[in-house]
């Protein structure tokens, strides 16, 4: 992949995206055992103050630092991700883990080419754990190397999903995990998707499957995986992209496999999703 443009202070974009998610996740950090102000952007889809307050900082240093680059973001949103080089930010992925004072969150920073992830950074500042990734180098935890997981059969498989803001994708999900855990390990919710990707970029678990995420829910991620040597589907089977329906992010095997079991499933079924 060719060099990616310099910021106007001469930095690189990862080192950019590195310096940002730590800068904002000093405010996350700051507040995590302070009350915050919460609303309701839809049914069990919630706002705080500290995702304003962090998608702001976010989007004040990349307007500097790549003053003629798109901006998208969970709470402000704005451009296509698809259209030239796009800076795609999460301020707080998990806000409902967050909101109730569950130590598991991170923020999701991302710079996308038409399309195609080139950047990925998913930090948390909890653990102070930052995962990061650029396009054609390899995916990294805090400066080592990860990888995803090589097991080859669910029965010692570990498998990770979240939960969709209710309708039918949610019940969906479950019925997976229903129908597939007789044959699993383990299975855990956490309640941030751009972890649940993480981790499985790292091999912390085995699969991770989502019913339908944002943008900004995922760039990071998908990245991160497919960097660390795994790959990224859609619910048919075809590499997953920024805007595409379902996800499963694994090893090839276990992503053939988890394709095989739920070949006929509902959670299998197009949503139609608008582009």
């Amino acid at each position: 992949m060719a060099d990616l443009p310099l910021s106007t202070s001469g930095k690189t974009a990862l080192e950019v995206a590195r310096e940002i998610a730590s800068q904002a996740g000093e405010i996350l950090a700051d507040r995590f055992y302070e009350v915050k102000e919460i609303s309701y952007k839809g049914v069990g889809d919630i706002v705080t103050d500290v995702d304003r307050e962090s998608e702001a900082l976010m989007k004040s240093v990349l307007d500097r630092e790549y003053p003629d680059m798109g901006f998208l973001g969970e709470e402000s949103l704005g451009d296509r991700a698809d259209s030239g080089y796009v800076w795609i930010v999460d301020p707080v992925d998990g806000t409902r883990n967050y909101a109730a004072g569950i130590p598991v969150v991170s923020l999701v920073i991302g710079l996308a080419l038409d399309g195609e992830v080139v950047v990925g950074v998913n930090y948390d500042p909890l653990l102070k754990e930052m995962f990061y990734a650029e396009r054609g180098r390899g995916a990294f935890l805090n400066g080592k190397p990860i990888r995803v997981s090589e097991k080859a059969t669910f029965v010692e498989c570990s498998l990770a999903a979240d939960i969709s803001y209710g309708g039918e994708g949610t019940l969906y999900s479950l019925d997976v995990i229903k129908k597939l855990w007789p044959d699993l390990w383990s299975v855990r919710i956490l309640g941030s998707s751009a972890l649940g990707l993480s981790y499985a970029a790292a091999g912390r678990v085995d699969l991770y499957f989502h019913h339908r995420l944002a943008p900004w829910d995922q760039v990071a991620g998908m990245l991160l995986v497919e960097e660390a040597g795994g790959i990224v589907t859609d619910r048919s089977g075809k590499r997953a992209g920024l805007y595409s329906d379902g996800l499963v992010a694994s090893n090839r095997a276990l992503n053939a496999e988890f394709l095989r079991k739920t070949e006929g499933m509902d959670w299998r079924i197009p949503t139609q999703r608008a582009v």
